[in-house]
């Protein structure tokens, strides 16, 4: 496995990586979780938030790259950070996917040391990232993120319908 720079040519493939990376979540555990009036309000078009995300979070001149893991020649996973315009000491990282039959190969975690060592070199001191909470599908990346030294921060969401 390699990482290497996001070119323009991968934007297809990355896109549909994660899409298939997320639709456990949105499909199993956020859809019941939710109903369905309330899911088609909030998360109806999920796909199509990830196709227009994707090709935003490369935007070097803006503060924003993204990182490609190969197999071969093979996209199987992806990570994009930020560095904050208003606090260039503090970072971001934006979306880590890595497709479902290469996980739990430390690719992953390849893939978030590559950021944060990108993010340090750009003078960042301060990075934060979001995942699910207690959730079953964002449980590896809890402990993953907890592995290299992320605090978890207590945070409630809540939504309703008005």
């Amino acid at each position: 496995m390699r990482i290497r720079p996001f070119v323009e040519a991968d934007l297809s493939a990355l896109v549909e990586l994660t899409v298939e990376t997320f639709r456990p979540l949105f499909e199993d555990e956020v859809r019941p979780a939710y109903g369905e009036e309330l899911f088609a309000l909030h998360h109806g078009r999920w796909q199509q938030d990830y196709r227009d995300e994707l090709p935003t979070l490369h935007a070097p001149a803006a503060g924003r790259w993204i990182a490609v893991a190969d197999i071969g020649d093979v996209p199987v996973g992806l990570v994009a950070w930020s560095i904050a315009a208003a606090r260039p000491d503090h970072g971001r990282i934006e979306l880590l996917a890595v497709a479902p039959p290469f996980r739990r190969a430390d690719i992953g975690r390849r893939l978030c040391q590559h950021a944060l060592a990108a993010l340090k070199a750009g003078g960042v001191e301060v990075v934060e990232l979001g995942t699910g909470g207690e959730d079953s599908f964002h449980a590896p990346a809890r402990g993953l993120y907890e592995s290299i030294g992320f605090l978890k921060v207590p945070i409630a969401g809540y939504i309703k319908r008005i």
